[in-house]
């Protein structure tokens, strides 16, 4: 991951992302009981303001140091229930065990040979905890690569799907119609989400 990169995306602007939360995460998540959630690539914080408002604790993990600070002064009021971290989870997994949510919305994770850093990720879910990956549907992107960007080089939701062993149960792995307006400049009208439930 590129901090650099990021850090620029988000200093183009005052707010690059809506502030809500991720309609996939409103949907899959409302009736889990609060607990211990790990937001990866958290952004400016929409979903991690969201979960703690609905009393989970939250670890928030982003590359960028502009989208953390941008986060931590929106969720001021929230300090003692969000902790924001600068850290690049492709090359440093999070703790294992240790979340009952771990949330993946929109995260470009690149393949790895050996999936290390996808490895890492689901370790991260404690027993009995969720992972919830959602991504835009290939089908809505232009041709070709984009801004040097080939997609198909990232895990998609169906993809790890078919890595999760039988210590998982897959509960939601299916494309639908996207809940809320498209990013500015995009054609994203549909998502595709997996929600699995660890097991042991």
């Amino acid at each position: 991951m590129d901090a650099q990169l990021w850090d620029e995306k988000y200093g183009s602007s005052d707010q690059l992302f809506s502030g809500a939360p991720n309609g996939v995460l409103v949907t899959e998540v409302a009736d889990l009981p609060p607990g211990h959630a790990l937001d990866v690539g958290c952004g400016e914080g929409g979903d991690a303001l969201w979960l703690a408002r609905r009393g989970w604790r939250v670890t928030a993990v982003d590359i960028s140091r502009i989208a953390l600070q941008r986060a931590a002064t929106t969720g001021a009021d929230l300090a003692d229930r969000v902790t924001w971290t600068r850290a690049d989870l492709t090359a440093l997994p999070p703790p294992a065990d240790a979340f009952d949510l771990v949330s993946i919305q929109y995260f470009p994770l690149p393949h790895q040979p050996a999936h290390t850093a996808l490895r890492g990720l689901l370790a991260a879910v404690a027993p009995g905890g969720t992972l919830l990956v959602a991504s835009h549907d290939l089908a809505d992107l232009p041709p070709g690569h984009e801004h040097g960007v080939n997609p198909s080089d990232y895990y998609q939701p169906a993809d790890i799907a078919k890595l999760l062993d039988d210590n998982w149960t897959v509960l939601v792995n299916e494309t639908r119609p996207r809940i809320g307006p498209a990013p500015a400049g995009t054609r994203h009208t549909n998502d595709t989400v997996l929600r699995a439930q660890r097991l042991r």
